[in-house]
């Protein structure tokens, strides 16, 4: 007799069908698993053995084999742990067969019975969605996967609630979908004082999804400025909260099951590893990258992170997506970020300050910028200085906007690309503009378009670059409530690209 279970194995943010079947025949006893489990499938076993025996559940005096469908594809993960019980249970008699033949299920098992919670259950109730089947998994992780409304998600919090469940004991209910509460933002643009040409070009960032590049000498608060970032950028639309929650799902990050509208904001440490940026290890996890899809990606002190980091960064950023590949696995991870960088001018940090630059200026602002490539640059859209913030203007009162209201100009001017690519599903703001959709939407009048090719001309300008202007100066005419971009949208675009201590 071969009963059956279901469940899934996960590959990036896939998670594809596994068919559990379970096998009690005469023999010597045992209790072997095959179809490429790792070394935590196969621990199961154990896991299982102790939680049926803590139900006082004896194993008969056979041979049990479990066979995890497809048996080519890799089977990582403590989640297998369910389903093999439920397999065996059925096997066994103690639940009904079309019980465990109609439900996906994932969880570890203690060694009591009860249930841990486990990653991955968003995009296992997708799978289960598709296939129409419920999900089975451990109540902790039911208000995650009950986002997926095609399904049923059933949570339980042990081994036995589940036979109860399925043998009519005590049914149990379906989970609720978990909510994140809005937080109020604690840090306001207000709270900046001075910099309004660094808050000028957040705005721009924040509503077109440009990469933003920032200089300045220690202390003039440009992490203080990215910090109040996320206080102005539009909250996630349902398809894209689906979308980051599944990858931080996958990689456990999910805070009690539930889902957030509010955008990620990663902020590495210039020590992380080209694994812990782009994703890899040895299930191939996502990276930071991937984490911020539809957020942001701050790296402060960019030219201290190693150049292999960097320059891995290049195809994220123009395809919006990466791919890890290894021996063993081939695995694409979304990663449409916004890249927010900060920088000192040189290694001491002050090679604008006469009274305090080292003797090696202009050569070790040089040097330090040097370590960024130019290709990487190019693709930064906005690029400013931050200089200090002087005491005089360290003793005002708060003044200028709240984050609130540049945050209402920042939503409507989203509002307006949203309508503008409704019938473009791979283009969500200006930045992913691109061929003849970016010629048709952002090509600027005649007065603009003179005035760009003489800038072109004069500070060589490249074509990624040319193109990078139109995007920022059509996000800028969207904040003007303009309906065609002319020469100022093209020339403050422009004076974003310009820095004196870059060039274009």
């Amino acid at each position: 007799m071969v009963a059956r279970a279901y469940t899934v194995a996960f590959e990036g943010v896939e998670a594809h069908s596994v068919e559990v079947q379970c096998a009690v025949t005469p023999g010597l006893p045992a209790f072997s698993i095959v179809g490429l489990p790792d070394k935590a499938v196969s621990e199961a076993r154990d896991r299982v053995r102790s939680a049926l025996s803590s139900m006082a559940i004896a194993l008969p005096s056979k041979r049990i084999t479990i066979n995890l469908s497809p048996a080519d594809l890799p089977k990582e993960g403590s989640h297998f742990d369910l389903p093999i019980a439920v397999a065996l249970l059925a096997a066994l008699g103690i639940i009904p067969e079309d019980a465990s033949e109609s439900t996906v299920s994932l969880g570890e098992l203690s060694l009591d019975g009860s249930l841990v919670p486990v990653t991955g259950a968003l995009p296992a109730a997708m799978s289960a969605a598709q296939d129409d089947r419920a999900l089975l998994c451990p109540r902790a992780s039911g208000p995650e996967a009950a986002w997926v409304a095609a399904t049923q998600v059933i949570g339980a919090g042990s081994l036995a609630d589940v036979v109860r469940h399925y043998t009519g004991q005590s049914p149990l209910s379906p989970s609720d979908p978990g909510e994140v509460q809005p937080e109020p933002h604690a840090r306001d643009l207000r709270d900046v004082k001075g910099q309004e040409r660094a808050k000028r070009a957040l705005e721009i960032a924040a509503a077109g999804r440009h990469h933003l590049f920032m200089v300045g000498a220690p202390g003039s608060g440009k992490s203080m400025l990215a910090a109040r970032l996320p206080s102005i950028l539009p909250p996630l639309s349902p398809i894209e909260a689906l979308e980051t929650s599944m990858i931080h799902s996958v990689a456990g990050l999910l805070d009690q099951g539930g889902i957030s509208r509010a955008r990620p904001f990663r902020e590495p440490h210039h020590t992380a590893s080209m694994a812990a940026i782009v994703g890899g290890g040895r299930r191939a996890a996502p990276g930071e990258i991937s984490l911020a899809h539809n957020g942001v990606l701050f790296l402060d002190e960019l030219p201290e992170f190693s150049r292999p980091v960097l320059e891995t960064l290049r195809q994220p950023i123009e395809t919006g997506q990466v791919m890890i590949a290894r021996a063993n696995a081939h695995v694409t991870y979304p990663c449409r970020f916004m890249l927010v960088a900060a920088a000192n001018p040189c290694r001491c940090g002050h090679m604008f300050d006469p009274a305090r630059a080292c003797a090696r200026v202009p050569a070790c602002g040089e040097d330090y910028l040097g370590r960024l490539s130019g290709p990487l640059l190019d693709r930064l859209d906005l690029r400013i200085e931050v200089p200090p913030v002087s005491f005089t203007d360290l003793d005002l009162p708060a003044s200028g906007e709240s984050s609130d209201i540049i945050r209402a100009r920042v939503c409507a001017a989203r509002d307006r690309q949203l309508a503008r690519f409704a019938t473009q599903d791979a283009q969500h703001a200006n930045a992913d503009l691109q061929g003849a959709r970016l010629e048709e939407i952002a090509t600027p009048d005649a007065e603009g378009r003179a005035f760009l090719g003489k800038v072109a001309e004069k500070f060589g300008l490249s074509a990624r670059g040319y193109h990078r202007v139109l995007r920022v100066a059509r996000t800028i005419a969207d904040l003007g409530e303009s309906e065609m971009v002319r020469k100022p949208h093209v020339a403050e675009a422009v004076s974003f690209r310009l820095t004196s201590s870059q060039g274009l």
